[in-house]
């Protein structure tokens, strides 16, 4: 699955995007252009510049203090405020589209039990439901099946055996409204993106480099036939 997206706002002549949204937050959390850019491992001048461009599209964005008690620097417009807020919304849809795409890994089959086949992946060991009698398959699942868990509280095998277990690392947050969406690498070609509520993102401590379990069922799980594979027999019903 290729849940990665890129959210852009035409703005007059100018294209928005997370690097101009990342340096107005910089602004509003550091104070200053200066250490906005510093905090960002990005030069002044060209923060400055890219300042200078957008506010030339879209009008002021950033109020500039110089001395006084308060020693100057730098605070956000109501209209950056607006932008980037608009720029949420934005992304905060664009999530929701690719929050609820399918995760595919390519498989083998290495047993059958009925209607589930026990599927060797590189992201691990997946039982699903057998679409297929061929050996070689993809196994599928949509993300808003999945529920993720700390690693020192997730469910054994032998507690919930119709679960399937990822252990991964999470990659990236993306927070929106009320929710945000968690990007977690399993060894998979692409990473597993879930949707997840600001109380379990404080409550798990999801963040880039926190290992966590992904668990979904089985019966929410398929495995069709890989590419180019010939069955030889109708799959089951």
């Amino acid at each position: 699955m290729d849940a990665g997206f890129e959210a852009h706002l035409r703005v007059g002549g100018e294209t928005f995007d997370e690097r101009d949204a990342a340096l107005l937050r910089a602004v509003a959390a550091e104070g200053s252009l200066n250490a906005a850019a510093s905090a960002l491992g990005r030069s002044y001048s060209r923060a400055h510049g890219r300042i200078g461009d957008l506010e030339n599209a879209a009008g002021p964005l950033v109020e500039r203090r110089r001395g006084g008690s308060e020693g100057g620097g730098s605070r956000l417009t109501d209209d950056a405020r607006e932008l980037l807020a608009e720029f949420d919304r934005l992304q905060a849809a664009l999530a929701g589209t690719a929050a609820t795409e399918r995760l595919v890994l390519d498989g083998r089959v290495a047993d059958r039990d009925g209607d589930l086949a026990t599927v060797e992946t590189a992201a691990g060991t997946v039982r699903a439901l057998a679409l297929t009698d061929a050996d070689d398959v993809q196994v599928s699942f949509r993300s808003d099946a999945v529920t993720l868990h700390a690693t020192e509280t997730a469910p054994g095998g032998d507690e919930t055996s119709a679960r399937n277990r990822f252990r991964g690392e999470v990659v990236g947050v993306d927070r929106g409204e009320g929710t945000a969406l968690v990007r977690i690498d399993v060894g998979a070609d692409g990473p597993l993106v879930v949707r997840v509520t600001e109380t379990s993102l404080a409550a798990l401590g999801l963040e880039p480099g926190v290992e966590v379990v992904a668990s979904f069922k089985a019966t929410a799980t398929r495995a069709t036939a890989a590419p180019g594979v010939t069955e030889s027999a109708e799959p089951p019903e």
